[in-house]
């Protein structure tokens, strides 16, 4: 999860560290297994929107039972690890920026802020490039804000719009954003993952960026030629009359956000806006109306809400457990044995992927993946002669890779729900970020997109 702070967000436990534990794990897997699994048997029956029919915040509690059951101490301060995982800043965080995003979007949608900001789009940018358009406003949006959540929340409604203007797929349109909200979130200098990940690993966070650009700029650009070669046959309906004091809220929040405010003010900003908009413009509406409107879109982030809570305490129960401890001691000693103990920066290299992205998988959380698997990744790279500016671009790249892949992640949970679309459905229509990953492993596996070695760098090959 991305917002704006001056520190990132430390580990969600700073007890000394326990034994490594391949069963502190297991909570995870029931989870993904009853999810994932119950979705896929109702879909292969036929049974419409399979995927909604258990719901992932009940899926989820015969996983806390069991990561409660597997955890160390008496039953109190089991309990007790999973309530300040829930309570993480991190997540208390996100929590509010749901709330926000929700309320700012039916807000801005009562009050024709949508159909307003998409009539304007479609009527000065060519039909062709909608999509590679949508694709860059966000990724320049989300690199100066620092934040993938608050340019999906910003945004996503948007998408949502176009879709509806255009015979274009919801999926597709809003895949785009979440894919142009990552690539901005991996290269911002002042995003969580930039610093957890030059943090810790000791680098200035110029030489990570421009590490960053090379494996991600490849990406990008084959990213919106696929997009403008599937949006070209797009048929896209005259464009509706606008008034653009109507979309002055979407403006309002970019500007505001691209400033560096704080993305929690500005959405609050852009809710005001939108509300005084409405009372201004639209006689029958009213403060009873902007009311309800604004609840909701709480309502509508209940469900993202609840799961992100809960996921937050079992990231910390398998924390506690040693899960996670286990998962980097598997990584490291399989890279080890891979390389048959000599020094190698391509088996490094993937090992401090693996081993972030996998970490990733366990705490849906992009920035806390980093700085749990950040002393590992620096041991590594030291013992394999991978550069520390090169560890801190794998760690921020694989961690961005899965966080925009990962069905219950924030930014996909956030973007699904703001869609109103299956959250596995848009997982695998978010095709920056598989392109991304190949990019990153093209670069591991053939030595490329590494740039000029830094003074006194150690040049070990397999």
């Amino acid at each position: 999860m991305k917002h704006h702070s001056a520190q990132p967000t430390p580990p969600p436990s700073s007890t000394p560290p326990v034994a490594p534990s391949a069963r502190a794990l297991l909570p995870l897997l029931l989870f993904l297994a009853l999810f994932v699994g119950a979705g896929l048997w109702y879909q292969s029956h036929g049974v419409a929107m399979g995927f909604y029919q258990v719901s992932a915040p009940v899926a989820i509690l015969p996983a806390i039972a069991l990561g409660i059951l597997l955890a160390h101490g008496p039953l109190s301060q089991r309990i007790d690890t999973f309530i300040r995982g829930v309570g993480d800043p991190t997540i208390v965080t996100m929590v509010l920026i749901y709330l926000l995003a929700g309320a700012f979007a039916s807000v801005a949608k009562a009050v024709g802020g949508v159909d307003a900001t998409v009539n304007f789009g479609l009527s000065v940018i060519p039909s062709t490039l909608v999509l590679p358009g949508l694709f860059l406003i966000t990724a320049f949006v989300a690199t100066a804000m620092g934040t993938s959540m608050g340019t999906i929340a910003a945004i996503a409604p948007i998408a949502v719009g176009v879709s509806d203007a255009t015979d274009l797929s919801i999926l597709l349109t809003t895949g785009t954003v979440v894919g142009g909200a990552m690539f901005g979130d991996n290269l911002s200098v002042i995003s969580d993952t930039t610093i957890a990940a030059t943090r810790t690993q000791g680098v200035k966070m110029r030489d990570k960026f421009r590490m960053n650009l090379l494996i991600a700029l490849p990406a990008a650009v084959i990213a919106m030629i696929w997009l403008y070669f599937t949006g070209t046959t797009a048929q896209v309906a005259a464009p509706g009359d606008y008034e653009l004091i109507r979309v002055l809220p979407y403006i309002a929040v970019l500007v505001l956000a691209v400033s560096g405010v704080n993305v929690l003010l500005v959405l609050f900003i852009g809710i005001l806006l939108a509300g005084a908009i409405g009372l201004g413009l639209q006689p029958d509406y009213s403060i009873a109306a902007l009311s309800k409107d604004i609840y909701a879109g709480y309502t509508g982030m209940q469900e993202i809400l609840i799961l992100s809570l809960m996921i937050g305490g079992l990231g910390a129960l398998m924390h506690a457990g040693g899960g996670l401890a286990w998962l980097g001691r598997q990584i490291d000693r399989i890279s080890h044995l891979c390389n048959r103990g000599k020094p190698g920066r391509k088996t490094g290299e993937a090992g401090i992927s693996t081993a972030v992205a996998l970490t990733n998988v366990c705490t849906a959380n992009n920035t806390v993946a980093i700085l749990l698997t950040g002393q590992l990744a620096r041991e590594m790279a030291t013992r394999y002669g991978v550069e520390p500016r090169r560890s801190a671009s794998l760690l921020d790249i694989f961690s961005c890779v899965v966080q925009g892949m990962l069905p219950y992640g924030a930014q996909i949970l956030l973007a699904s729900s703001l869609a109103k679309v299956s959250p596995l459905a848009l997982a695998g229509s978010i095709h920056y970020c598989w392109l991304l990953g190949i990019s990153a492993l093209i670069s591991i596996v053939t030595g490329s997109f590494r740039g000029r070695p830094t003074r006194g760098a150690t040049e070990r090959e397999n």
